[in-house]
Order: structure tokens, then C-alpha cells, then sequence
């Protein structure tokens, strides 16, 4: 296709006749895959003479073309795949650094860089583009702006390309090569006033951010040596010490914080931190990076990190005061650099004198009720919940970085900060202090309310707070007042506050109930959240709120209505949770309410989601926006959920709600709305787990379940589990009537068998399928037995995990229990002599060490053998016959370890069912009581340690790649894994494998007494021993069961 054909083409993507611009759209889809397409375009985006709108929009389907396929080699792309050819990918290399230099917008600058990226990334470390660094360097020594400007963003888009990369083979040497250079011209531009001119500011932030991005996983030993650390660490000092005149950034706030300056000392920030956090902090460096990091982290420590906290100690200062003006993002840098110090030693020494001072002032600022909060109040109350209390909230923001500076204060050095802050929101409160300075007083009490409640002393005093500062604002006349207050209120209440007057406390109650008709808003919400906690934690403010608990609900159900607010759901739930018995006449309407508010989400979803072709990602830029209605429906499912399970008891009402229910499952599936499954999946488990039936309606859910396995949720089977577990269980009889439902159950399992990207606990997960199908549908299944046990046999030859390889051996002895004579027979057919191999691994496994460890594990093979004992001579295999005696022993070597087993599953029970017992350990692993001057080992520490010698485990395991494992040491520890599954019931828990026994024994003794005489005489005395107590116990079993 000639040049001008193909411009037009792409000019014509963005008309505004939509079906022009689809026909076009398909056109270009045609000829995609054709060789010299991708050379073409480069030749349109180089073309001064043709649009900037055509040019962008050819740089922005190159980009997405190579993104979606350049790592695609050509030999091996899937019939029909988009592809680039090799000639194309030459001239990709050949053009698109000339390209970026003469870009004419950064749209396209932009795109081609996304794509100069994904071109490295596959290229540069396989030797097909071996200049690459050469012509960077070129680029960034050239005398032409423009040319330094396009090598400042390709050494990012290199550093990029391998910032997450583990092993140290690639970036390294593009640190080596590129950084001095970078680091020399970052310099002469930070040397030079700052003016209104872009061009400096927007090389130093592509330079920084080029350095911060090398140092994302690991820190090279290029940039540990002083030859590196210090020129880059003067440059960082230079920029963040920068006074930046007036006239060169906006007047107005919000665009100063988005400038080009600020966004340049935004990095030089975060660089600062990320260097001392990560690398330079030597009190908190992982035991595993000690050896790497250990020298750099001790030099860091005594040489850069004080002058780091002497420069941001005197820019603060300068705020304060406000001399100078910090960018938010540069507040939040400061503020998590502070908190850093903290923990280590000589850090905390020094900052250690300046701390009640940041308090009163840096800190205290960003917790008054200032003029943003009052806007974000104003104009959107909703949004001003969600970033003060909701669990999305982003914490990248000055606020969240203050409160953490002030929470860590209080956990880590608590003797000496504590007391001093509780004092100074104490005198603020006591004093005429303005209405927006008491939020902010109020607002650090909010913050610090589990640490207040877990000090031994000011916990006693807090009750007199809450009467002499909270109860007042109360009835404020300033709303905000009035919600800080509530908020106080239900934190205290949450960690244990306790009242010495009752009529205090319901007073209190009565204003948190009353609250919910407040005209604000945010004070709605904290008015319920503070009500909830009352409910949970006292019986008679429960009992009070019971009469009007409609009310509340209608109230919480109206305010989900109007926001997509996951607290207020969470309070819903608990208030469900809390008046099960109250709340059952009127669950079926509180369920359609709550279904018609998530159809109203997941509708939207499905809208948007229908707007999105895959295919059009060449044309269209790929949208990573989060979907907030999507975590709105997650939430209101999970309030169904709780309505669901508060009912169980009611199977009528049950079966109303479920009629409810049934269609928002069936919407989302056939939607396909796959964030939202696991809830689909944790409702349809409930329902049908609670009716113990399958109502004829929730056939469809099962179907479409079968359908989104096989297309887009396959790796969807662990939480589908459950849910197909329970059609097995509760619709028998209508699966022996389905032959289409016994076909699908067994391709279910088959399927989770050969699917390659699946993983071995996926196949565990089929196999439960497996044997729930066998277990249940006895005598139904005869046309699938032989497809069972052939895909068994198939995979034991695969198998790495204790966990699989008993599921698997599990399947095989459920096919034998389903019907013993023809499995046999069938593993036979398949290869002769393949039933002995069976039996010698499940008899490695009866006789092994905790091969079998659960009891369901054990009871399954007594059952087994059992069943064995009672087959007819002839019908057993004669490669089995000579062995057939060992079967009694093998089962009495089950019947010894049965007991144990039993124990301690009892045992895990009881742990589960003590399991929300309040840790009281709590309150002191949250403060510390202890010296205060060394450095602080926490379990925020610890849990760091953990990652990253886990995460060193992990890369020396894949650096060691194909080595064999050491020896079967690794089996033991595996099998410790396989646990009681505490909420299975097996369809063979009621099977009493003691008479079961008893039976068979004597039916063998009948039927085969030559293999009775020859198992019986071949055992031990203990054997002998074993067995008169196994039927002992089976005798008093049976008379139990008949009395």
C-alpha cells in the first residue's frame, strides 16, 4: 500500500462519522501483518508535511502493535496473530531515536517512547541492537537541544525497560555507560537560575526520574562508589535546595504542584528516600542484602542521611514560616523520610530534638480543617469521606505521610514522644484555639485512638476526654466538629473504652443514632460507623437500638444508595450480622434493595465494559482507570452475602432471597464480569450450602459456569470449587437425569488436567471435582469411569507436589470404591500390569510416613479395601492376586493412625473455633516501653526481613534454574502442608469405618477363604492385637447405632 493510502487511512480514524472511521479501522486491521506497514508509518510520523493529528495517531497504533507483539518472534506466532516482520523491526531501530529527536509534539514523543521501550527490552539483551548505547550517548552529547532532550528520554526508556528485572546482567552496564553523562548535564542545568523556559526543567525531570527508576530493585555497584554517589548526591541537594522564582512556575497552586520545576524537585526527593530506606538504612537492611548493601548502607548512614535531614529540617522551617512554598508531593517525601529516621539510632538522635516542634507545627497543619478540606467538603462530602476513612484511599498524599510520621512517633518511641503529644493536643483544646485548629487537635486524637487505648495509664482518662472535649462538639455547630467527634467516639469505643456511668453511654448512643439524620453527610457516616461499634461492643446499647434497627438499615441502605462508599456497607454488614433474628421479616426486601443497587453498578460495568473491543487496541490508548462501581458491587455482594447467611435458619425465606439473588449471578456471569466472580461464587456456595438443595433456577448459574470455565475464567476453578462441590452434593438426582451435566462435570475435570497454564494446586482442585463426582453419583458416571482413570493415570507421571500427587492417588482409589471390579479392569486394558503399579503407590502411601494424613484420607482407603475384600475371587486381576492377602494389614495400619488423626483434627477445630480471640499482646507490641535511644527492631522490620529473604530465596532458585532439588527433604516439608480441611464434609463423614470393616472381613471369610486364612495368619501379634480391638469397636458401634 502506497504512502498517501495508508495517511488517509489513518486520517480517517478519527472522524467523527463512526462508521466511516470502523470502516477504516478494519481496513488498516487487514493490512497490519503486511511487511513494510510499520516502516511506512515511520516515514508518515517523520513527515512534516502531513497533520499532527495523523501522525499521532499512526505513532499511537505503532506503539500498541508493538507492544502487543514485538516480543513475539515471527517463526512462532499463532496462525492470524499480529506480528511485525524482521525488515520492519530493523528499520524500528534503524528510525526511532531520529524519529524522537525531531518529534513534533510530546503526544508523539510520548507514544514513541512507550515503544522505544518494548523495543529495548526484547532487543538490547539478545545483541540485535548493539549500538543502542552508542547512539544515546551520541544523542545526549549533541549541541542540539532537541537531541539532548530525545537521549534524556530514551536512557529513561532503557532504564525502564529492566528496572524490575532481578538479575544484575543488563542494568547495570546501562547505568555504567549512560549515568555520567546524565549526571554531567543535569548539573550545568542545575547550576543555572530557574527561569519560565521548560526545556531545563524538563531535562533535569526526565534525569531523575531516569535515576529513581534504576534504583527500583536494586542499586548497582556503579552507583554505590563515590565516584558515582557523590556528583548524583550533590545534584539531588542542588535541586531540592532550589529556590524557585514566582515568575518562572503558575501562580496558581494546583498547576505549581503539575510544573515542571516541582515535578523535577518532586524526584529529587524521592530519591533521597528511596536511597536510605532501601539501601542506606543499615539498622533496618535486611539480613539478605547485608552482604550486597552493608558497607554502602554504614557510609550512607554517617555521611549522607544527616545532611539529608539538616536540608529537609531547614526547608520545612522555611514553610512553616511561610517563606517558601512545598509542592504536596514534595511534603509526603519529607514526611516519609522523617518517618525513616525514626527506627535507626544516630538518625533518630538527631531528629530526636526537632520532633515536638514538627508536631505542633508541619504536622499539625495538615490535620486542621483547612481550606482544602472545607472545598472537598463543600463540593463533593462524598469524596471527603472516602479519602478520611475509606480503606481505596490513596496514601500517597501529605495527610496520610503526616499521620504516619505521627503514628510511628507514638508506636516506636513512645516514652519520649507520647506524653509530649497528648500534651499538645491537650493545650490546643483547652485553650480559644479557632474551630478548624480544634479538628486538628481532635483529628491526631482520631488518629492515635488505638495507641491512646492501649497505653495502661491514659486509657483510664480517656472516658473524662471524651465528656470534657468530645461529647461537646457533639451538638457543634460546625459540622466538621460534629463528625470528628463521631469519628473519636467509635475509634475509643472499638478498643475497649469502658463507661462508668451506663446512662453517659447511651446518651452517647442516642447521638450517634441521631446523627444518622443529620444533614451533612460526612457526619451521617461517621454518626454510623460510631453507632455500629456501640452495637458490637455493648449488650444494652444493642438491646436499645433493636426497636429502631429498621430505621438504621433503611438509613445505611439509602446512604450505599448515594455513594459507592465500601465503610458504609462494612457497617451494614455488621448491623445484619448483629440483629440476625430481628432483621429476618424483612431480609427478602432488604436483599431486592440491595440487588437492585448492584445491578445498577454491575449495569454500568457491563455498559463500559461492552464499549471496549480487545481489537482496538491498536487505535485507542490502553486505559489502566480503576472501576470504582466494580469495588461498589464487590462491597454490596458481600452485604448480601451477610443477609444470606444471617437467615440460614429460615429455609423459606432462604429460598425467597434466593429467588432474588439469582438473577444478579446469572447477569454477571453472562456479562462476564470477571471481577466480580469470587463474590458470584462465595453467594452461590452460601445459597446452595444453606438450602442443602438446588432450586430448578440455579441450574443456569451452574451451565454458565461450565461456559466461563472453558472461555474466559478458568482460573476461576479454586473458587468455583465450593459452589460445584454443592450442585454434586445437593442435585444428585437431577445430574443423573442431566446426561449434558455429567458431561460437563467431567470435562471440568479433565480440562483442569491439561490446561498448561494451570498450575498443580488447579489440578488438585479438579481432582476434589473428581472425586466429589465419584463419591456422589454412584452408578451414573460408568460411561466416565474409563476417562477418569485414564486422565488419573495420565498425570501421575507429571506430578512435583505432595499435594497433587495425593489428590490425584485419591481419584484412583475413588474410581476403585465407586466400582471395584470394573476400575481394575480398566487400568489393566489400559496396560497390563498398570493395577499393580496403582496398588504399590497406595500402599507406598498407607505404610508411609503421614502419606495419608488426614482422616478423611484414611477412611477413604479402609472404605476402599474394604470394598476390595468383599470382590468376587475371579474378579480380581491375577497380577494382583498373590498379593491380595496384605490388603487386612494395610487397613489395620490405617485403623492404628485413624485415632491420631481424629485428635488432631478435633484439635484444628478447636483452634478455628478460638480463633477471633482478642490478642492481648496487642497493646504492647504497639507501644514501646523500652530504651528509647537504640535502634527499633519491630514487627514492621521483621515482616520486611521476611520479604526480602524471600524474595532472595526466590531469585537464587530461579538463578539455579533446572538443578535437581537436594534430596527428599523437600517431600516432608511439603506433606507438613496438606492439613485438615475443616470446612469439607465428605459424602463419607457418616460412614462408620469400624462395621464397614467388620462386614467385608467376614464376607471375605466367606467368599474367599483361602485369602482370608492367608491375611489373617500373616500378621504380627500387634496386627493380631489391632484387629480384636477393631472389631471390638465395631461390635459396640453397632449396638449403639441400634439402641
Amino acid at each position: 500500500m502506497d504512502l498517501q493510502t495508508l495517511t488517509n487511512l489513518f486520517a480517517t480514524t478519527y472522524n467523527p462519522d463512526p462508521n466511516i472511521r470502523k470502516s477504516a479501522e478494519l481496513q488498516i486491521r487487514k493490512i497490519g501483518n503486511e511487511e513494510g506497514v510499520p516502516s511506512a508509518l515511520l516515514q508518515i510520523i517523520g513527515n512534516e508535511g502531513i497533520d499532527l493529528a495523523t501522525r499521532q495517531a499512526c505513532a499511537v497504533w505503532l506503539k500498541n502493535r508493538v507492544w502487543k507483539t514485538y516480543s513475539v518472534e515471527t517463526d512462532r506466532r499463532a496462525e492470524g496473530g499480529s506480528f511485525i516482520a524482521l525488515s520492519d523491526r530493523e528499520a524500528l531501530r534503524g528510525n526511532i531515536l531520529r524519529l524522537l529527536a525531531a518529534s513534533p509534539s510530546r503526544s508523539v514523543a510520548t507514544q514513541l517512547g512507550t515503544a522505544l521501550k518494548s523495543i529495548i527490552a526484547h532487543d538490547f539483551p539478545n545483541d540485535r541492537w548493539p549500538g543502542l548505547l552508542t547512539q544515546i550517548k551520541q544523542l545526549l552529547q549533541s549541541s542540539s537541544v532537541q537531541e539532548v532532550h530525545a537521549g534524556c528520554v530514551a536512557a529513561l526508556e532503557a532504564i525502564k525497560a529492566f528496572k524490575f528485572r532481578q538479575t544484575n546482567d543488563v542494568l547495570p552496564r546501562i547505568i555504567a555507560e549512560l549515568f555520567p553523562i546524565l549526571v554531567t548535564i543535569a548539573t550545568q542545568m542545575a547550576e543555572q537560575p530557574p527561569t519560565a523556559s521548560q526545556e531545563i526543567p524538563t531535562m533535569l525531570h526526565l534525569i531523575l526520574k531516569t535515576y529513581k527508576s534504576s534504583i527500583t530493585v536494586s542499586l548497582s555497584k556503579h552507583q554505590q562508589s563515590p565516584e558515582s554517589l557523590v556528583p548524583w548526591g550533590k545534584l539531588f541537594f542542588t535541586v531540592v535546595n532550589l529556590q524557585i522564582p514566582a515568575n518562572a512556575v503558575p501562580e496558581d497552586e494546583d498547576e505549581r504542584e503539575r510544573s515542571e520545576w516541582w515535578i523535577t524537585k518532586k524526584w529529587a526527593y524521592a530519591i533521597l528516600g528511596r536511597l536510605f530506606h532501601r539501601f542506606g538504612n543499615p539498622s533496618q537492611l535486611p539480613s539478605s542484602m547485608q552482604k550486597e548493601y552493608g558497607p554502602f548502607a554504614q557510609h550512607f548512614v554517617s555521611v549522607f542521611a544527616p545532611e539529608i535531614l539538616t536540608i529537609y529540617l531547614k526547608q520545612v522551617d522555611l514553610y512553616v514560616r511561610k517563606e517558601a512554598w512545598l509542592s504536596k508531593k514534595c511534603q509526603y517525601h519529607i514526611f516519609t523520610f522523617f518517618t525513616a529516621c525514626i527506627k535507626p539510632k544516630s538518625t533518630w538522635a538527631q531528629l530526636k530534638p526537632h520532633v515536638n516542634s514538627l508536631v505542633s507545627t508541619f504536622v499539625f497543619n495538615q490535620l486542621t480543617f483547612n481550606e482544602e478540606r472545607k472545598e472537598l467538603w463543600d463540593t463533593d462530602p462524598v469524596d471527603y469521606v472516602r479519602v478520611s476513612v475509606d480503606e481505596y484511599e490513596s496514601y500517597s498524599n501529605p495527610v496520610a505521610a503526616a499521620t504516619t510520621f505521627l503514628l510511628s512517633l507514638a508506636t516506636n518511641r513512645t516514652k519520649i514522644t507520647f506524653m509530649p503529644v497528648l500534651g499538645f493536643i491537650n493545650q490546643v483544646l483547652r485553650s480559644d484555639a479557632a474551630p478548624a485548629q480544634r479538628f486538628g487537635a481532635l483529628n491526631m486524637v482520631a488518629a492515635l485512638g488505638t495507641h491512646i487505648m492501649s497505653h495502661p495509664e491514659v486509657k483510664l482518662e480517656m472516658e473524662q476526654f471524651i465528656l470534657s472535649f468530645v461529647t461537646p462538639v457533639l451538638t457543634s455547630p460546625e459540622p466538621y466538629l460534629r463528625s470528628i467527634g463521631l469519628e473519636i467516639l467509635g475509634t475509643v469505643v472499638k478498643h475497649g473504652l469502658q463507661w462508668s456511668n451506663p446512662e453517659t453511654k447511651m446518651n452517647h448512643s442516642r447521638a450517634a443514632a441521631l446523627s444518622l439524620d443529620d444533614l451533612e453527610f460526612p457526619v451521617k457516616v461517621q454518626g454510623a460507623l460510631a453507632l455500629t461499634e456501640m452495637i458490637v461492643a455493648y449488650e444494652d446499647v444493642r438491646a436499645a437500638v433493636a426497636p429502631e434497627v429498621g430505621k438504621v438499615v433503611h438509613d445505611l441502605v439509602k446512604m450505599s444508595d448515594d455513594t459507592d462508599l465500601s465503610v458504609v456497607n462494612s457497617a451494614m454488614e455488621t448491623i445484619v450480622e448483629q440483629y440476625q433474628v430481628e432483621l429476618l421479616p424483612v431480609a427478602a426486601e432488604l436483599v431486592t434493595h440491595l440487588c437492585s443497587t448492584y445491578m445498577r453498578y454491575v449495569t454500568e460495568v457491563a455498559a463500559k465494559e461492552s464499549d471496549v473491543d480487545p481489537t482496538q487496541l491498536e487505535f485507542d490508548d490502553i486505559d489502566t482507570e480503576d472501576n470504582d462501581k466494580s469495588f461498589a458491587a464487590m462491597g454490596v455482594a458481600k452485604t448480601i452475602l451477610t443477609v444470606v447467611d444471617s437467615i440460614e435458619a429460615s429455609k423459606e425465606i432462604l429460598a425467597q432471597v434466593q429467588e432474588v439473588i439469582v438473577p444478579i449471578l446469572t447477569f454477571t456471569l453472562e456479562h462476564k464480569l470477571i471481577d466480580l466472580f469470587d463474590h458470584v461464587y462465595e453467594l452461590t456456595d452460601s445459597l446452595t450450602f444453606h438450602s442443602r438443595s438446588i432450586s430448578p433456577s440455579m441450574w443456569r448459574i451452574f451451565e454458565l459456569t461450565y461456559q466461563v470455565f472453558k472461555t474466559v475464567a478458568v482460573d476461576f476453578l479454586e473458587e468455583m470449587l465450593p459452589t460445584i462441590d454443592n450442585f454434586i452434593s445437593y442435585g444428585t438426582d437431577a445430574i443423573k437425569a442431566n446426561a449434558d451435566y455429567r458431561k460437563m462435570l467431567v470435562d471440568i475435570y479433565t480440562h483442569s488436567l491439561t490446561v498448561d497454564h494451570l498450575g498443580e494446586n488447579d489440578r488438585v482442585i479438579g481432582s476434589k471435582i473428581a472425586e466429589s463426582i465419584l463419591l456422589n453419583l454412584r452408578g451414573a458416571v460408568d460411561d466416565y469411569l474409563h476417562v477418569i482413570i485414564n486422565a488419573a493415570l495420565s498425570l501421575q507421571e507429571n506430578i512435583e507436589s505432595p499435594a497433587l500427587r495425593l489428590a490425584n492417588l485419591e481419584v484412583l482409589i475413588n474410581a476403585v470404591l465407586y466400582n471395584p471390579a470394573a476400575a481394575l479392569h480398566l487400568m489393566e486394558q489400559k496396560q497390563a500390569g498398570t493395577a499393580r503399579e496403582f496398588f504399590n503407590h497406595w500402599f507406598a502411601a498407607i505404610n508411609g510416613e503421614n502419606k495419608l494424613p488426614r482422616v478423611h484420607d484414611k477412611k477413604l482407603s479402609i472404605l476402599t479395601l474394604a470394598a476390595l475384600m468383599e470382590m468376587q475371587p475371579g474378579q480380581v486381576p491375577q497380577t494382583l492376586r498373590d498379593g491380595w492377602p496384605s490388603i487386612v494389614a494395610g487397613a489395620l495400619r490405617l485403623f492404628k493412625d485413624l485415632p491420631k488423626a481424629i485428635e488432631v483434627r478435633k484439635a484444628l477445630q478447636q483452634e478455628y473455633a478460638d480463633g477471633d480471640e482478642i490478642d492481648d499482646s496487642y497493646a504492647e507490641k504497639l507501644l514501646n516501653f523500652n530504651d528509647e535511644e537504640g535502634d527499633v527492631w519491630d514487627e514492621e522490620s521483621a515482616y520486611l526481613e521476611m520479604l526480602a529473604n524471600e524474595s532472595a530465596r526466590l531469585r537464587e532458585k530461579a538463578d539455579k534454574g533446572d538443578e535437581e532439588p537436594s534430596d527428599d527433604d523437600d517431600d516432608e516439608s511439603d506433606d507438613d502442608l496438606i492439613e485438615e480441611e475443616l470446612t469439607y464434609i465428605s459424602p463419607i463423614e457418616t460412614v462408620d469405618p469400624y462395621t464397614t470393616f467388620k462386614r467385608a472381613l467376614t464376607n471375605l471369610q466367606l467368599n474367599n477363604a483361602a485369602a482370608y486364612q492367608a491375611a489373617t495368619t500373616a500378621l504380627d501379634v500387634d496386627q493380631q492385637t489391632l484387629l480384636i480391638e477393631v472389631m471390638r469397636l465395631a461390635d459396640a458401634n453397632e449396638a449403639s447405632a441400634t439402641a
